[in-house]
Parts: C-alpha cells; sequence; structure tokens
C-alpha cells in the first residue's frame, strides 16, 4: 500500500512538472509571436504611412499572451513610439496609444490616444506653413503660453509689437490667441493704447493641421512648455488599412 501510495505522488509530482515546462514553454512561444508580432506591425505600418512622413517607428503590442488575444480577434493595446518623424518636413515626436484593435483591419480601432510633440522651430514652421499668421510673425515658447513679434500697419507705419498668446486645440485647429500685447517701434509720440486695444482684439492666430493627419483624427488639446508644444490627438474611427493612413484631412482657407 505504502509503495502504492508514493507512486501515486511521484505521478503527481511529474505531472506538475510537465504541467509547470508547458506553462513556460507557452509563454516562450508567446515572447517569440510578440516580437515577430511587433516587427510585422512595424514594417506594414511604415509601409502605409503618407510619403510625406518619414522616421522610424517602434511598436509594442501589450497584454498577458499575444495568441491568446490574436484568437480572440483583438489586441487589447497596440502602443507606437516614433521619437524621431517628421512630417511633410516638420519634425516631431510621436506617441500612439490604440486600444481594442482588431486583427480585421477593415474594423475601427476601439480608441486611439496620441501625443505630438514640437520643438520651437517645428512649430514656427508649421504656423508659417498654414499661411494664415503673418508673415513675420515668430513664435517663442514659454510657460503654458507663446510669445510671439509681428508689425501691424498704422495710417503709413509699419508697427511693431510683441504679444503673449494661451493655446488651445480643437477640431483640426490650433488657436493662437494674444492675451497681452506691447508696442515695440513705430508709434513716435502717439498714445500706443489703442492700438494695443486692436491687437487683443484681433482673431487668434489658426492653424490648421488636417493636412498633416489622417482623416478622422482631431485635436483633443496641447500643452505648452520652454521646451515644446505638445499637442493631444484621439480617434475612434481610424483604421489600419492603407486607404486610412494614406487619406489626410484638408483645411478650407
Amino acid at each position: 500500500m505504502a509503495g502504492t501510495k508514493r507512486r501515486g505522488v511521484v505521478s503527481l509530482i511529474i505531472v506538475g512538472v510537465i504541467a509547470i515546462l508547458l506553462v513556460v514553454a507557452y509563454f516562450l512561444v508567446d515572447n517569440g509571436v510578440r516580437a515577430v508580432a511587433q516587427d510585422r506591425a512595424e514594417t506594414e505600418i511604415s509601409n502605409r504611412m503618407p510619403a510625406s512622413v518619414t522616421g522610424d517607428i517602434t511598436v509594442t503590442i501589450g497584454g498577458t499572451s499575444v495568441i491568446a488575444q490574436f484568437i480572440a480577434g483583438s489586441f487589447d493595446q497596440i502602443e507606437l513610439t516614433a521619437p524621431n518623424l517628421t512630417v511633410d518636413g516638420v519634425p516631431a515626436s510621436v506617441h500612439v496609444i490604440a486600444h481594442n484593435v482588431s486583427t480585421n483591419t477593415a474594423k475601427a480601432i476601439g480608441s486611439l490616444n496620441a501625443t505630438l510633440d514640437l520643438d520651437q522651430n517645428a512649430l514656427n514652421q508649421l504656423v508659417q506653413a498654414s499661411g494664415t499668421a503673418p508673415a513675420d510673425a515668430v513664435m517663442t515658447l514659454g510657460d503654458g503660453t507663446v510669445a510671439y513679434t509681428g508689425t501691424v500697419q498704422l495710417f503709413d507705419f509699419n508697427v511693431g509689437y510683441s504679444a503673449t498668446a494661451s493655446a488651445s486645440a480643437a477640431g483640426d485647429t490650433l488657436n493662437f490667441a494674444p492675451t497681452e500685447a506691447t508696442v515695440t517701434s513705430g508709434v513716435g509720440d502717439i498714445d500706443a493704447t489703442p492700438l494695443v486695444d486692436l491687437i487683443l482684439q484681433r482673431a487668434p492666430i489658426a492653424v490648421c493641421v488636417a493636412s498633416y493627419l489622417p482623416k478622422g483624427v482631431e485635436l483633443s488639446g496641447v500643452d505648452i512648455s520652454p521646451t515644446r508644444a505638445r499637442v493631444k490627438l484621439e480617434s475612434n474611427s481610424l483604421m489600419l488599412t492603407a486607404q486610412s493612413l494614406t487619406t489626410l484631412g484638408s483645411c478650407s482657407r
């Protein structure tokens, strides 16, 4: 009887060890599949980006098991990082997190949230390319605001000014609304107060970015710091198809 019990215990131990080895093997295979899937995703996304977009993209697939997620038909989370991307000549750092990404690319991503970091030079390139800002406006990043200089014409004088503006974002447009202004040249002994009021009453500088983004991706906010302008993006209609990724929005002037 004792021998039978020992054999039973030994059998349970062997079964337990085999089960553990199978679990370990599964996760090793799963990790291998994850690496292959991430590499494939990086290649596919890079190949499907518009010709105006260049730069390396890193893809990370979240969740506990890539195999299980693939069988279920949807990935819990896919993260894309591109710290040195160039979009139509404008350098940017991009970070994207997509949730509920179907293995069927004809289905829309459940939700997408992204950030686009622009340094000061890149922001000025974007502003000037929009064609809506004064040709001589040069923006300087600050703590929560931007400062810029420009000129306005008063009678036969070109009057220089500097302004501080708050930034906001909605839909397809970045807006810079002046909150303070100072006349810097060109008025002589004339009281500059009416001119300052005129500058503050001017419509915000509106920078449409739709032509840089796949159709269906919209701005959800903007955060300004001395080192970068961080534009926040979102979408719940984007698909990972060549047509969806390469069909850009348009700006009406």
